[in-house]
């Protein structure tokens, strides 16, 4: 039988099922899985969207007036004025943020004479503010925005005022984007933080690795602990994976036995992460043993861990990608019934050494989740080794 006709039918019974869970993910390819959290736009991805940036003080001769001071992108000159009734420091009550769709409980941010960080579409023809700022950061907003060179020119709007998050920045231009905006982090200038906080969420992991000579550790290890700072918490464990040493470790693993503990999972895959970067592959197998063997670990802990090694495997970094490998093979027979949680991911690493894995899964008939099944399938179709290692027709018949 045919590869086509294995999947003719459970394809089309499965497709729909899986669709759903797909679209979490097409949000931001790229970016460290660990960080981003729920739909994301951050101030950085709309300042690429744009086609005009500018910095512009408000004039006392009436509201909605404010008179250009400095140019970040595209046309206009300083001393132009531009008059927009309405156009306010606050650009909405309403904010994305990396939890997703909020609303903003906070005081409206006030100018303190400084101007507005304006940007506006040529389609739209009007201007947003995304907040108060100093004028002397109007190089810093220059280089950030130069780091976005290739590509169609801007990401692909999908509803309106948003942008999709997808891989629109080349690797180098990753590299160069994240040195810009890491000096920056937890800026005393809010709105200066925010934006570099927004681009590193959405780095990859690769690109941020790259920051290690930059970062201070100790001061990274405060913002980890400080409770104002909650939310952004699993950022800067990462940070702290990259830039801390034996002592960070120590503590991180403190603070791991205590999760596993109370099967606490708040920070975990951050955490564990973190550890996997300061211990290196020689860690991978008390990930194995601890998460994936022992029965006890909760469905949220496991995700967790398989989260931590992911980063890693995609980033080809501390762990080598065949390490990760080499685990995610121990969890398929370990965790038969979850096997198809890796398939996608091992099929796009090109992964092939699982293909009699996933046939002794499908045949044993252990994954009842259609997406799953579905990823599996996915994997077995893509593979070359498929028919040779097993036959296609009685694989199929016996799931069917």
């Amino acid at each position: 039988m045919a590869t086509k006709s294995m999947f003719s039918q459970t394809s089309v019974r499965l497709l729909f099922s899986l669709c759903w869970s797909m679209l979490a993910f097409v949000g931001e390819a790229q970016a460290c899985a660990i960080c981003f959290s729920g739909l994301l736009v951050t101030p950085g991805q709309k300042l690429d969207a744009a086609d005009e940036a500018v910095l512009a003080a408000p004039l006392a001769s009436g509201p909605g007036q404010f008179r250009i001071v400095e140019i970040v992108k595209g046309d206009g000159a300083v001393g132009d004025l531009i008059v927009q009734p309405g156009l306010s420091a606050q650009a909405s009550e309403a904010v994305m943020s990396i939890d997703g769709l909020t609303v903003d409980d906070e005081a409206p941010t006030t100018l303190d004479e400084k101007p507005l960080l304006l940007l506006r579409d040529k389609v739209s023809e009007r201007w947003m503010s995304l907040g108060a700022m100093r004028v002397n950061y109007a190089e810093w907003l220059r280089r950030l925005a130069e780091t976005k060179r290739s590509g169609e020119g801007r990401p692909k709007r999908i509803w309106p005022q948003l942008t999709l998050a997808s891989s629109y920045l080349t690797d180098e231009e990753w590299r160069e984007r994240v040195g810009v905006v890491a000096p920056q982090l937890e800026s005393t200038e809010p709105l200066v933080a925010e934006i570099a906080y927004g681009e590193l969420v959405r780095a990859p992991y690769g690109a941020i690795r790259l920051l290690k000579p930059q970062l201070d550790a100790a001061k990274i290890a405060t913002w980890t602990n400080d409770p104002k700072l909650a939310s952004r918490r699993a950022a800067y464990t990462l940070l702290l994976g990259i830039a801390g040493g034996p002592d960070s470790a120590t503590e991180l693993e403190r603070q791991i036995d205590e999760a596993l503990r109370t099967r606490d999972t708040t920070n975990l895959s951050a955490m564990l992460a973190a550890d996997l970067e300061l211990r290196g592959a020689s860690r991978v197998k008390w990930i194995e043993q601890t998460y994936f063997a022992d029965r006890q670990r909760t469905l949220p802990e496991i995700q967790a861990a398989l989260l931590a090694l992911s980063v890693h495997g995609g980033a080809k970094g501390a762990v080598p990608r065949a390490r990760v490998i080499e685990a995610y093979r121990y969890f398929i027979k370990a965790r038969n019934p979850m096997a198809g949680f890796v398939a996608m991911e091992l099929a796009d690493w090109e992964a092939w050494d699982a293909t009699a894995d996933y046939i002794a899964v499908i045949r044993a008939k252990a994954v009842k989740d259609p997406a799953e099944q579905f990823a599996i399938l996915s994997y077995l179709q893509r593979s070359p080794l498929t028919a040779a290692q097993a036959g296609l027709r009685p694989v199929a018949e016996q799931h069917e």
